[in-house]
């Protein structure tokens, strides 16, 4: 009997150590392949500015480190980070559902649309009830456009990324067509809407810097999310969907509702950023209000890991390196199009090295 005890307790102390190892190895895959990411990045940005007759060095020196000059640097990073982080949080809940909603882009423009027309048309309000109000217009719009790729897949099994891709060019085309015609502003050289009642506008952090409350607010949302996906019902059962419909069916969960509910709240992050670029940063709606934040934001959810806390810093990376770019374009003259191409090898490196790092988890 007592040899039996013993093994036993053998047996459950070589499975604990076992799931201690496969937890540690994960989690060093986890926080090491974004950086592998990042590093293998810069390396081929790197050579691309050496063949190109510039200095290679200058994609660390300059790029990075340039990008932390002063508290000014630090500010203009902070601001292009609030739209990747709420996008990018918003993104995980899609993705943990097996959502591909790769409609944030549109999204932005539609909340950025609701957010003009809420600020410009209303008049009186105090800054407490105004501004709120703007950024609830901007986040329901986007969840609304987002619902409709989302009914469109519960409905008809229609494929969410062409659904939403396709959103993203009618979303793009009407706020040209507003910004060009109703919307627009008559006494203005340039197609723009009309600026935004002061009341509207999203308060400064610091007054004499552009960075805005909007980051303290993408921050508390991505925890906020984290905590949602999981430590609640309703999280659980959006991860269960994601990793198998029909179990999840099985188990007596709304399929549907799940799809639809992680398909607003990512529309709804978007839309909310498309508001604060609005409200915190333009003042008033242009045709190119995006740089490209709602496609961006795909690449800082799969670094993140489809984890909305994790969002948090990849955001801070992006737009450390969108900041970087425009400063090694300044001070190095590197062409316009070399940066852009040294983008998108960092997003490319993303990608990869996000499937790398699934592959690695299933093997650990």
């Amino acid at each position: 009997m007592a040899e039996i005890n013993q093994g036993v307790r053998e047996t459950v102390n070589s499975q604990a150590a076992q799931a201690f190892y496969r937890t540690l190895s994960q989690a060093a895959i986890s926080a090491l392949t974004p950086i592998a990411a990042v590093l293998v990045a810069l390396a081929f940005g790197a050579l691309l500015l050496w063949l190109n007759g510039f200095n290679g060095s200058d994609v660390v020196t300059v790029m990075v480190f340039g990008s932390f000059q002063d508290i000014r640097s630090v500010g203009e990073i902070l601001l292009k980070a609030t739209p990747l982080i709420l996008i990018g949080a918003g993104l995980c809940v899609a993705f943990r559902c097996s959502i591909w909603n790769i409609g944030a882009e549109g999204q932005l423009y539609v909340g950025a649309i609701a957010a003009t027309l809420v600020g410009t048309s209303i008049d009186g309000l105090s800054v407490w009830v105004h501004a709120p109000l703007v950024m609830l217009a901007g986040a329901l719009a986007g969840a609304a456009w987002a619902g409709i790729a989302g009914y469109l897949k519960v409905r008809f099994q229609a494929s969410e990324i062409v659904t939403t891709i396709m959103l993203n060019y009618i979303a793009l085309i009407l706020t040209s067509y507003l910004v060009t015609g109703p919307m627009r502003d008559a006494s203005a050289a340039y197609p723009q809407s009309a600026r935004l009642v002061r009341e509207a506008w999203t308060p400064r952090l610091v007054t004499d810097l552009r960075l805005h409350i909007g980051i303290l607010v993408a921050v508390v949302l991505a925890v906020a999310l984290y905590i949602f996906l999981r430590r609640s019902s309703r999280g659980f059962a959006l991860r269960v969907v994601g990793l198998n419909p029909h179990a999840a069916r099985y188990a007596g969960m709304n399929v549907a509702r799940n799809v639809m509910i992680a398909m607003c709240i990512s529309g709804a992050m978007a839309g909310l950023a498309g508001a604060f670029e609005v409200a915190g940063v333009t003042r008033r709606l242009y045709q190119n209000i995006s740089p490209g934040y709602g496609f961006e934001g795909i690449a800082v959810a799969l670094l993140a890991g489809n984890n909305p806390l994790a969002a948090i810093l990849s955001g801070g990376l992006f737009a450390t390196l969108r900041s970087g770019s425009e400063v090694l374009q300044i001070t190095s003259q590197v062409p316009q199009v070399l940066v852009l191409v040294i983008q998108g090898i960092v997003i490319l490196s993303v990608v990869a090295f996000a499937k790398l790092r699934d592959i690695l988890r299933t093997v650990a």
